[in-house]
């Protein structure tokens, strides 16, 4: 092997110029992103799920039966077929502050209509295939579960009254995590555009009603965090190669566990 400009290269391809540099995503070219296209295909079909559950209220994005039983909410009433925000005579409790913390998960798999799914798998292609290559299915996958639960947990501490769905916190702490992985690589953001994406998001995310602001940033911050242990202080040699998986694991606990806390401290008990 030769010493290139960047990295080596092989004789013939030194003799011949053959040679590529590539900048930005570009430098991360996912082949199989196995992880990452298994999620997109249970979010695809939990929605085709809702849609022969509820038709056409699915495909509007209204909240359908699906939602309304897996969506993140503090706290919920239901009598028969019917779901209030405050007991009312004969009403069960439900929600994450009455011990249904598989909310906390399943929201994360939830959409409000055919637009809501598509740009969200969309968003997770493109992110999720780049992290995943570059960093090893393991690493996303622990990039992605943070992320949903930290994106959860912003949802819960700025709306604990709302019915949040979407897989945009976790997608949010993909882009943190994708960020920072570029930083831990060496690639300059200016020439990737992530920023610019960033910018473009976060005004969306508070300039258009309805969107959940905390799933966003917490998503986005429990990204950004989970990226630095796994790629910047899981390529450390100095420190132990279990500690960026244990940090991960807290990190993982303490938001679920946060997220249940702030339910209880919000619901009418």
């Amino acid at each position: 092997m030769h010493q290139a400009s960047v990295g080596f290269q092989c004789p013939e391809c030194a003799k011949t110029g053959a040679q590529k540099v590539y900048q930005g995503t570009s430098a991360f070219a996912p082949s199989r992103p196995v992880v990452t296209m298994a999620l997109i295909g249970v979010n695809v079909a939990v929605f085709v799920l809702a849609v022969a559950i509820s038709g056409g209220a699915a495909l509007r994005g209204a909240a359908d039966t699906l939602q309304l039983k897996g969506g993140l909410i503090a706290e919920l009433f239901e009598r028969g077929d019917q779901y209030f925000r405050v007991p009312v005579p004969g009403s069960t409790a439900g929600g994450v502050a009455h011990g249904e913390w598989y909310r906390i998960f399943t929201s994360g798999f939830l959409h409000y209509g055919m637009l809501h799914i598509a740009l969200n798998m969309w968003a997770l292609y493109i992110f999720g295939r780049i992290l995943e290559v570059a960093g090893g299915r393991w690493r996303f996958g622990a990039v992605y579960a943070v992320s949903l639960v930290a994106g959860a947990l912003g949802a819960m501490i700025l709306s604990p009254d709302s019915l949040t769905a979407g897989a945009s916190g976790a997608i949010y702490g993909l882009l943190g995590a994708l960020i920072v992985l570029h930083r831990a690589r060496g690639i300059p953001l200016r020439d990737t555009g992530l920023i610019t994406i960033l910018v473009l998001n976060m005004v969306l995310s508070f300039g258009i009603s309805g969107i959940s602001i905390g799933g966003h940033l917490g998503g986005l911050v429990g990204g950004g965090i989970a990226g630095y242990v796994l790629y910047d202080l899981g390529a450390r040699r100095d420190l132990p190669k279990a500690l960026p998986w244990v940090l991960s694991a807290v990190l993982f606990v303490g938001c679920f566990v946060g997220t249940i806390l702030v339910a209880d401290s919000a619901a009418h008990f």
